[in-house]
């Protein structure tokens, strides 16, 4: 299987490469011009050599077109922070080829990204029959419909009083003000950066956390059944906007879930934006009409089961996986609304004949058979 995939390594710069690499970085048309020029000079230098009658074997040797080998001679040798063996090793072996590369700095440090073709050999999950529901929130980064609780670091908030401190010294120095054109002082510069650093830290235990529980989950189970969560709408509040934004509600599906499900040979699913599975028994399939955020258990007026609201959701997203699988592989049918119900108490639209009036519970079939809404695999 052919697939594209970055790999990214920090760099240790000397000071000069440095002070290159903050002198070209954004300057990618004259970096293609000073290219062009150099590829361009060697082949009229051949080109009139030819006419003295100078032998193939005695011209101006040729300049290697690649990309790779025009931008080591433009940046000269980089060494690398860390291995890059494995990289190395494919590239050997021809399993894999480098299209692209590209620096840029981030938090103080220069890193070099390669856009690389590869590869991979066919995998597949540890339990290719086991489904995992996966409903991801704040109290927990993710509850698992086995019942495992994934704890939130909350890297953001234990940082929280170091960036402050930082911040309030960063603000005591004389900065840069274009108005007047003052440049920044050598302490405002160094503030700066250890504020950087601090910002940086916490985005790279963000990423290292995320990236563990995504791979742990893709390569161990052969189906993943997650939320279409609007993360932008939940945003918009500002009691919670900084916790979501820590958690990476994101990140988990929409970049990680999405490409590792297919690399480890698995498969997942992503139940539709309003499928109610928080307010949905995962024992007897009642729906309530309302479920408030601050109820943190799910008490079922049916049949009476008590359960937590998060375990409770990712049963229910476990068991939309009957539901695609007795449809093939076109949409299925799953339990939701076509709009968002208001604050003000507006009933969900599109009901189907015999679901509850608004303000009652009632039971409905199984998961995913009461109105028009769907379960699509991610590609």
């Amino acid at each position: 299987m052919r697939t594209i995939q970055a790999y990214r390594f920090a760099l240790d710069l000397t000071p000069g490469q440095e002070r290159a690499v903050y002198a070209h970085a954004g300057a990618a048309r004259v970096a293609h011009n000073w290219a062009l020029a150099r590829v361009k000079a060697v082949l009229d230098q051949r080109a009139a050599e030819r006419t003295y009658g100078v032998s193939d074997d005695q011209l101006t040797p040729v300049v290697s077109w690649s990309l790779p080998a025009l931008r080591k001679a433009w940046m000269g040798r980089l060494k690398l922070h860390e291995s890059a063996r494995k990289l190395a090793r494919r590239l050997e072996a021809g399993t894999a080829r480098i299209m692209s590369a590209a620096v840029r700095r981030d938090g103080g440090r220069w890193h070099v990204s390669f856009t690389v073709e590869v590869e991979r050999a066919e995998r597949t999950p540890d339990r290719p029959g086991s489904v995992m529901g996966v409903d991801v929130g704040i109290t927990h980064l993710a509850v698992l419909s086995t019942g495992e609780l994934v704890p939130n670091p909350r890297h953001l908030a234990t940082a929280r009083d170091r960036l402050r401190r930082l911040g309030r010294a960063l603000s005591r120095k004389s900065g840069p003000d274009r108005r007047t054109g003052r440049r920044p002082s050598k302490r405002w510069q160094r503030a700066a950066n250890r504020l950087g650093r601090t910002h940086a830290g916490v985005a790279n235990l963000r990423r290292d956390g995320l990236h563990k529980l995504t791979t742990r989950l893709a390569a161990g189970h052969g189906t993943i059944v997650v939320e279409d969560l609007n993360v932008t709408g939940m945003l918009a509040n500002r009691r919670l906007a900084r916790h979501i934004a820590d958690a990476g509600f994101a990140e988990i599906r929409r970049q990680q879930l999405t490409y590792k499900t297919d690399w480890n040979g698995g498969q997942l699913l992503v139940a539709d934006r309003w499928y109610p599975s928080s307010k949905t028994c995962s024992g007897c399939g009642a729906a309530k009409a309302k479920l408030a955020l601050s109820e943190r258990e799910y008490h079922c007026q049916a049949c009476g089961l008590t359960m937590d609201r998060d375990r409770n959701a990712s049963l229910n997203l476990a068991a939309l996986t009957a539901r695609h699988d007795t449809a093939g592989s076109g949409p299925v049918a799953a339990r939701g609304a076509d709009q968002k119900t208001r604050v003000r108490g507006q009933v969900a639209m599109k009901r189907e004949p015999g679901t509850t009036p608004v303000g009652q519970t009632g039971t409905v079939p199984l998961q995913g058979g009461t109105t028009n809404r769907v379960l699509t695999r991610a590609h």
